[in-house]
């Protein structure tokens, strides 16, 4: 079997599409066949950066792995048959299922009543400069205004509850990705207690659990 490999780039306005081609050449029809499979998965209606395709031939085994990249979320499908184009079906067919899943899981997420409790939240407001004034009054005069601005300090005025809801990680995680916040605040299912989740710098996120 010939060892040409042919990558070819496709970026249309929804997504980007890789094609590779290992101990295989990769023809017009075989490009055309694939993008004519993956317009099925736009049906789903979900966010999609890119696609990578990657046909390889082993001993008469025709591979296909296929990999979609959301936002965050990496899907993967793989496929062995005695056809290129009967592999690239399969593979093709699985990642349909798995965006289903996918699709059906954050619709359920959000039909799902979820369990909250209420959750005190101290409303602060800057002190005025009278009172600031009174505090710092042994700092010299000159330094008063410009300290009051830089290091003003914060009192209670008010108290609002706000639901803190309990979820599970799955859930918490899924809600970060979906809502595009920095970070959420909930209660644990299974252990009930505090979590924190953050969005960090590297894409990744943080899990801190100060009732650990």
């Amino acid at each position: 079997m010939s060892r040409k490999s042919k990558a070819a780039e496709f970026v249309d306005e929804d997504y980007s599409l890789t094609i590779n081609g290992r101990n295989v050449q990769v023809t017009e029809a075989m490009e055309g066949y694939i993008k004519d499979k993956l317009s099925k998965i736009e049906k789903y209606d979900i966010p999609i950066i890119d696609i990578t395709i990657t046909m390889d031939i082993q001993r008469f085994e025709h591979h296909v792995n296929l990999l979609v990249k959301l936002n965050h979320i990496l899907i993967k499908s793989s496929a062995v048959t005695d056809d290129m184009y009967a592999s690239i079906d399969k593979a093709v067919d699985k990642i349909q299922t798995q965006l289903k899943k996918y699709k059906q899981k954050i619709k359920d997420h959000h039909a799902k009543p979820l369990e909250v409790v209420d959750m005190a939240v101290n409303v602060l407001r800057p002190l005025k400069e009278v009172e600031a004034a009174e505090i710092n009054e042994e700092i010299e005069a000159e330094n008063a205004s410009q300290r009051d601005k830089e290091y003003r300090p914060h009192h209670i005025v008010k108290q609002e509850k706000k639901p803190l809801k309990y979820l599970t990680l799955d859930e918490a995680l899924m809600k970060m990705e979906l809502s595009g916040d920095v970070f959420l605040l909930f209660r644990n299912e299974v252990d009930r207690k505090l979590n924190v989740i953050y969005r960090r710098e590297d894409g990744d996120y943080g899990l801190l659990m100060p009732e650990g």
